[in-house]
């Protein structure tokens, strides 16, 4: 597969706006020195704890906020240099799914202008009648009755929402969607049945995403690649079978020990990691999961460990990178 998107060197710092009296708070460096690529028809999930920078990262690839540093670049094209004219054309090809099913639809319109609001903007439609067959066929491709159109939001379930989000994001045809932590505001019992649909509509259409969630067990089906991220950073990366059967890096360990287990009679140690995220506002020197990692030694605090390549798609950044075979791997499997 060909590189659609290049992300390089990419990092955004918030600075304080207050301006109330008294000292500002030091700036947060939510994304630090990113870099990958996501390839044409792949599903590449970042995973972590929440305030690791997931979200602020998938903004920055649609250029939602603009970044500090590094480079986005879409099909060859420098997103940092674009015009707006240019961008503008560009928002077709790049979509999003929101958290947040209930915030991000708008109350007050019927299902059959959210979903149809990017076609409105690109003019995709020539009538009201082909504005309301592609609507219909839209809702059928993500699992819902056509004659839902002419309801609103607040008529739907969470899931329900999360399939309208959807259906509105694929409406113009996009070949890149950020998938923001998708299902983590619905039911357990829902969230496999949107990253199912999620899956089959990545078949069907042939684009790639970015699928951002704190869980490593929820991406574990839907992910050709995944991403591990720690406080701004990757600290570690490579394919899903990669990650799952023998993670390198210690945070990806301990966020494996504490996935839900698909096999009830397995059994594995929880690896509960000491004291708490630092702030982004303030994080470590060297290696910035050192304060909670069990191998941290001098070298840690004192040189910043480099994502480097240790076999063949797999990258890792940590001094003592080593495979950690898991213990439950009939229960991986």
């Amino acid at each position: 597969m060909s590189v659609l998107i290049d992300i390089q060197g990419l990092g955004k710092t918030f600075s304080d706006p207050s301006l109330r009296l008294g000292p500002r708070r030091p700036p947060v460096r939510a994304v630090d020195q990113v870099s990958f690529q996501i390839l044409r028809g792949e599903a590449l999930a970042i995973v972590g704890e929440s305030g690791c920078g997931k979200s602020t990262l998938g903004r920055l690839l649609l250029q939602l906020i603009e970044p500090s540093e590094g480079k986005v670049i879409f099909e060859g094209k420098d997103l940092n240099k674009t015009t707006k004219a240019e961008m503008r054309q560009l928002r077709r090809k790049m979509q999003m799914v929101f958290q947040d099913p209930f915030g991000s639809l708008s109350p007050r319109r019927k299902v059959v202008d959210i979903i149809a609001e990017p076609m409105d903007s690109f003019g995709m439609t020539k009538s009201r009648k082909e504005r309301r067959e592609k609507v219909a066929e839209l809702l059928t491709l993500v699992g819902l009755p056509s004659s839902y159109m002419d309801r609103k939001p607040r008529q739907f379930s969470g899931g329900q929402r999360q399939r309208i989000g959807i259906a509105r994001a694929i409406s113009v045809d996009p070949m890149f969607i950020v998938a923001d932590e998708p299902v983590s505001a619905l039911d357990v019992s829902i969230q496999a049945q949107i990253i199912n649909l999620m899956q089959d509509l990545q078949e069907k259409k042939g684009f790639s995403f970015l699928f951002i969630a704190h869980d490593l067990a929820v991406v574990r089906h839907i992910a050709d690649r995944v991403a591990v991220m720690y406080l701004g950073r990757i600290v570690e990366m490579g394919t899903k079978e990669q990650i799952y059967a023998a993670p390198h890096h210690p945070y990806t360990e301990a966020l494996l020990s504490a996935a839900p287990q698909p096999d009830p009679t397995a059994t594995r140690d929880r690896i509960i990691l000491k004291g708490d995220v630092p702030s982004p506002s303030n994080v470590p020197s060297g290696c910035a999961f050192r304060t909670r990692c069990p191998l941290a030694a001098d070298i840690c605090r004192d040189e910043r460990p480099s994502l480097r390549e240790i076999e063949p798609h797999r990258t890792v950044a940590c001094h003592f990178a080593a495979p950690r075979p898991i213990s439950h791997r009939r229960a991986m499997a």
